[in-house]
């Protein structure tokens, strides 16, 4: 059971952006951000926490405010989720919020290689800020909630330096010709029957020092995306700029996917942009692509789904965003009533959008093929609340940083009847926008 919430006013200037709060809490350890909810959260202070890295599971207790200490029992997760009394809105009250890299889902299915950085992190937070009409709140479920309260409106009362800066300018890490082969190597699997569509992607990378943090409030201004995000974890950040849902985790065990497959570029002359607008719309070979994944999510959500509950309500609609349109459907089924949601995250990760179908066997060409990790791209940043609702997205448009290795990665579903160079554009279309922000923080000597 948990403690009556406590709450009490922190600021009451609204217009304080979530970028400025982090920065001026930057020095506490855990601190995570989502805009995934009803009302955007920020959270401090995670009361226990798990993390992996190198294949190596730590589990943390805090002994003080911002102190932990290592314990030996790993943290069962969910005992922590009920699945009784839902809540009937989106919306974070206390729960377990992390990310999950797509190393570390694809891991528990095929060996990978993994990044050289944390590749899981989930903790139990109590303590959290929101935005809400009267201005940003501070909740508490901890009996030490006045100590941490005047905590942060210490830590609120600083200013923050900046200190980001790319040592060298983001580039892609293969050149054409590299993502021309590697393209004509899934041909060659599709031809072959191995898979049906794989979900090639390549890697563009810098050198920095500084604080990831310091950027983004210009990334969420480029991007305005519905499931942006931070978490720094000491020497990692992760900065989520991401336009899609993976599991929407709703009341009486409603569960929703929402997988995108299908993009084309936005324009600033509108005739240009209805026209790219309605190629999408009549593309086959991305209604095709589309098909396929959602026949897969379909499919993964049947395990634990109601028989009969897996429906598509939404198949080829558009959303569009800043600098893309998007082809998205939309599954939903029913949990069954002895199913636990974290048990159904964790199996349904790695996302189907974001390999191929079959899964496996994509996940074993896009190791083969990628030449990198992905780390925590294609991987899942969200929350749960103690009642088992929540939200958990998609890392795609993401940007990590661990010590000085920046990574920023765009991709595509191949199938066969995929044009190369349309491919390749695709993923410029995706991240340029992103690219040209990032590398306005490198000054060439």
């Amino acid at each position: 059971m948990t403690k009556p919430v406590i709450f009490q006013k922190l600021l009451t200037e609204q217009q304080l952006s979530p970028a400025k709060i982090l920065m001026l809490l930057s020095q506490l350890e855990h601190i995570v951000y989502l805009r995934n909810v009803k009302q955007p959260i920020i959270a401090f202070a995670a009361s226990e926490y798990m993390l992996v890295q190198h294949k190596k599971i730590q589990n943390f207790k805090r002994t003080a405010f911002n102190h932990y200490q290592e314990k030996s029992e790993n943290i069962d997760f969910n005992k922590f989720l009920n699945k009784q009394n839902q809540q009937r809105h989106a919306d974070f009250n206390g729960g377990l919020i992390g990310f999950i890299s797509y190393d570390d889902a694809a891991q528990q299915q095929v060996k990978i290689k993994e990044k050289n950085q944390p590749t899981l992190f989930l903790g139990i937070y109590h303590n959290f800020i929101k935005l809400t009409d009267q201005g940003w709140m501070f909740f508490s479920q901890e009996n030490e909630a006045d100590t941490i309260f005047q905590a942060i409106q210490n830590l609120l009362s600083n200013k923050p330096q900046q200190t980001f800066s790319l040592n060298q300018a983001c580039t892609a890490r293969w050149t054409k010709q590299e993502y021309f082969n590697a393209f004509e190597q899934v041909q060659n699997y599709i031809r072959a029957g191995d898979c049906y569509q794989i979900n090639l992607t390549q890697e563009f990378t810098a050198k920095a020092q500084g604080r990831l943090l310091d950027t983004a409030e210009a990334f969420w201004k480029l991007t305005d995306a519905p499931y942006s995000g931070y978490l720094k974890i000491q020497d990692f950040e992760l900065l989520s700029c991401s336009p899609e849902l993976f599991i929407d985790f709703e009341a009486h065990r409603k569960i929703i996917t929402k997988p995108i497959k299908g993009t084309m570029p936005r324009y600033a002359d509108p005739d240009l942009d209805e026209r790219s607008k309605q190629t999408l719309i009549h593309s086959k070979k991305d209604q095709a692509e589309n098909v396929m994944i959602v026949d897969l999510l379909r499919n993964d959500l049947s395990v634990y789904a109601e028989t009969g509950s897996v429906q598509t309500p939404k198949l080829f609609a558009i959303e569009s965003f800043n600098q893309v349109h998007h082809m998205v459907s939309e599954v939903t089924a029913t949990l069954q009533e002895d199913v636990n949601p974290f048990d159904v995250l964790m199996s349904a990760l790695p996302g189907g959008s974001i390999t191929g179908a079959p899964k496996i066997r994509a996940m074993q060409i896009i190791d083969e093929l990628e030449g990198a990790p992905r780390g925590a791209y294609c991987g899942s940043m969200g929350y749960f609340n103690f009642d088992g609702t929540g939200s958990w997205n998609i890392l795609i448009r993401s940007i990590q940083k661990y010590q000085n290795d920046i990574s920023l990665w765009a991709g595509g579903g191949i199938t066969i009847a995929s044009d190369c160079d349309a491919e390749y554009q695709e993923c410029f279309d995706k991240v340029a926008a992103m690219l040209d922000l990032l590398n306005t923080w490198y000054t060439p000597e």
